[in-house]
């Protein structure tokens, strides 16, 4: 038996992993990909089956952001050119949750720019959620008669930036469940990131979330210039921050940010990636979202046998993707099935 069968088989036994050994999982040579990945669609199939998760989101305030990380196009320190606008309206984030529902996504998440977002912004967010969450009661009645019966609905998860614990409370009350604020990378590294704001800063976020009593979703962006010591440091921070889900990006360089040259990251290296978290996060929900399209091609059904349960469809913050069509019929040609 080799050296990855041995560190796959204590993964399917429920067993933890060594230091040496979860190396060895962010170190492998590309002549292993197909061992790593063989295993890493094992064990998604043992914790998570062969339902595939998808989410969305809409971009409800974009731009004007003060922070300087220097992947994002929105940023103010940055030459990208990205349409800004103020949050928009309750009615408008109400119509794209209905789209994203109709669609099959499990998760539709409200995104705005910027560090945080006003207390005035927080209850035009909190009317939307509200408004959604009625239906969603008003659609359970109608289906069931009762409520002992659940009406598959999406999930409501808002991205507003660093909110107090107050702020996430009332979203909460509103019918909020999930809330997703990624840490991006290592805490050694974020430095070259991010100077405008501290890794503590998401931390605290994270930790506010959680004292909510809100699921957290939480993960990061490749590509930014990191090694792999900060891969494993960013995926052994996840696994104790301990989210229910964890959204992996690939950097996809908008032109005018500070990252518009960075070299990019192969298809096989991005799917050694993925596979390579699940092996240390089995039983989280792993979504592959940004950069999809763009970075792994022809190669974006692969993701699965890499070991994610999950995927972003629809489009992204700044920059399109695919339809959700399209991606259902990927999973149907895989005999994957859509999450219900």
């Amino acid at each position: 038996m080799n050296k990855l069968c041995k560190i796959a088989e204590k993964v399917l036994n429920c067993e933890e992993l060594k230091r040496e050994e979860l190396e060895y999982l962010f170190l492998s040579k590309d002549e292993e990909l197909d061992d790593l990945l063989y295993w890493a669609n094992k064990i998604r199939k043992k914790f998570k089956g062969d339902s595939v998760k998808l989410c969305s989101i809409i971009n409800a305030k974009s731009g004007m952001c003060s922070e300087d990380c220097r992947f994002c196009a929105q940023s103010a320190h940055s030459r990208a050119e990205v349409k800004s606008y103020p949050l928009v309206s309750p009615s408008e984030i109400y119509g794209a949750y209905e789209r994203a529902a109709r669609s099959g996504a499990l998760c539709f998440g409200v995104v705005t720019s910027g560090r945080g977002v006003s207390d005035e912004d927080v209850a035009r967010v909190g009317e939307a959620i509200k408004k959604i969450s009625s239906d969603a009661d008003t659609a359970q009645k109608e289906y069931t008669g009762d409520a002992s019966r659940p009406l598959v609905r999406a999930k409501i998860s808002a991205s507003l930036g660093e909110l107090t614990i107050e702020q996430l409370a009332f979203l909460k009350e509103c019918g909020l469940k999930k809330y997703h604020h990624n840490i991006e990378t290592s805490e050694r590294f974020f430095p070259s990131v991010c100077a405008t704001h501290t890794y503590a800063d998401r931390i605290k976020t994270l930790r506010a979330v959680k004292s909510a009593g809100l699921e957290l979703c939480c993960g990061g962006l490749f590509g930014l210039g990191e090694t792999p010591r900060d891969r494993l440091d960013f995926a052994l921070t996840l696994k104790k921050i301990n989210p229910d889900s964890v959204p992996l990006n690939f950097l996809n360089p908008v032109v005018g940010t500070a990252l518009e040259n960075a070299p990019p990251l192969s298809a096989r290296e991005i799917l050694g990636l993925i596979a390579a978290f699940r092996f240390i996060l089995p039983d989280k929900d792993i979504s592959v979202c940004g950069g999809r399209e763009v970075n792994l091609r022809d190669l974006q059904s692969w993701i699965f046998f890499a070991g994610a349960n999950g995927m972003m469809t629809g489009g992204y913050l700044t920059t399109p993707g695919r339809s959700s069509d399209e991606d259902k019929k990927m999973l149907a040609d895989l005999g994957l099935e859509v999450a219900q």
